[in-house]
């Protein structure tokens, strides 16, 4: 089956005031000026997945999006859909349609119109218009606000209402840039278990871009990492956090410690660069016996952050360094896990969930 997108090795460099603008994001500069904003990405993208687009700001991803749009032109390489070579195309010959952070919905038109203003503009007769406008509402749990206008829905549901209007339209691919980046965490919460129960629903191709880890590991197929332009690491939300191929994206994809130098020659044995997550490690009472196939470290308990369900303890190794440890609060109060402050441990791990990563 031929890929809903294709990307065949994109380059997008910026000179000018663009450029300047992007290099204020921390993408790479050429020696000529330019900067380099995408830095020869393949990829592929299946028919029917929901993919995200994972980084910091400056890392490539909305530039990649734009391209996919067409509201960008690569400098160098090709996009495909659905095999179709649509590299020069302009936006409104290409089968997908954008949903952005900022909704861009009309003040002054009703909820139904906004949603229908593609249809009319492509003069959809008003029966089949009124039909369509109607199921892409019911797809997002509006049915029945069609006459409400902008200004009097809540975010989630003026998000609902862009995402409706995207829909509404059949794209065999939608593009998603940030889209719930203005809302708070809760609302964002529930939204990102719709937003892919939805596309489940429907089926079609999401291309998802943000900066939020848990945002891209709760709703992704699959996801790219990228920084400085480049995919760093490409994978299954699973594949990435319990399999980190780089320091970046150890650190980037959730909590990570990283031991490098003379700590990680002292605990693991070996030099190089080696990442254990804070949620792999308990705490133990110091000169506990440690098991043939677990490492142990002793250290100090330099700080306790009580969130809640977990703790998060930060501890000055003795070997130099510190290392974050993540412990459910199965049985213990905030007052009890406040008071292991400065308290002497072992922290002990499995050897296997210590993994060796590149620079």
């Amino acid at each position: 089956m031929r890929p809903a997108v294709r990307l065949e090795h994109l380059v997008k460099r910026f000179g000018g005031e663009a450029g300047r603008r992007v290099a204020r994001s921390g993408s790479r500069q050429t020696t000529e000026g330019e900067v380099v904003a995408v830095d020869g990405i393949d990829l592929e993208i299946a028919d029917g997945e929901f993919f995200s687009m994972l980084g910091p700001s400056g890392s490539g991803k909305t530039t990649t999006l734009r391209l996919i749009a067409g509201f960008e032109l690569p400098t160098e390489g090709r996009v495909w859909l659905h095999g179709e070579d649509v590299t020069r195309k302009p936006p409104f010959e290409r089968d997908v349609n954008t949903v952005f952070q900022d909704y861009a919905l009309f003040p002054h038109m009703s909820v139904g119109d906004n949603v229908g203003y593609g249809l009319t503009v492509r003069k959809v007769p008003k029966a089949d218009r009124e039909r369509r406008v109607g199921e892409a509402l019911d797809m997002v749990r509006l049915s029945g606000y069609q006459g409400r206008k902008p200004s009097q829905l809540s975010g989630g549901q003026r998000q609902r209402v862009a995402l409706a209007r995207a829909l509404v339209n059949r794209p065999r691919v939608l593009l998603l840039d940030e889209p719930l980046g203005a809302l708070d965490l809760k609302l964002r919460e529930e939204m990102q278990i719709e937003l892919k129960a939805i596309q489940q629903e429907v089926g079609i191709t999401f291309v998802y871009v943000t900066h939020d880890q848990e945002e891209a590991l709760t709703m992704s197929d699959r996801l790219a990492v990228f920084s400085r332009g480049r995919i760093e690491q490409l994978g299954t939300p699973a594949d990435l956090y319990e399999r980190p191929a780089t320091a970046f994206v150890a650190g980037f994809v959730g909590t990570s410690n990283l031991l490098r130098g003379d700590v990680a020659k002292a605990l693991v044995g070996s030099e190089g660069i080696y990442t254990v997550r804070p949620e792999k490690i308990r705490l133990a009472d110091r000169g506990a016996a440690v098991a043939d196939d677990e490492v142990g470290a002793d250290g100090t308990i330099r700080t306790v952050v009580y969130l809640g369900p977990d703790t998060r303890y930060i501890v000055a190794l003795d070997a130099g360094s510190d290392l974050v440890v993540t412990q459910q609060n199965l049985n213990t109060s905030s007052m009890e896990v406040l008071a292991a402050q400065g308290q002497s441990v072992r922290l002990v791990w499995k050897r296997q969930h210590v993994l060796r990563v590149e620079e």
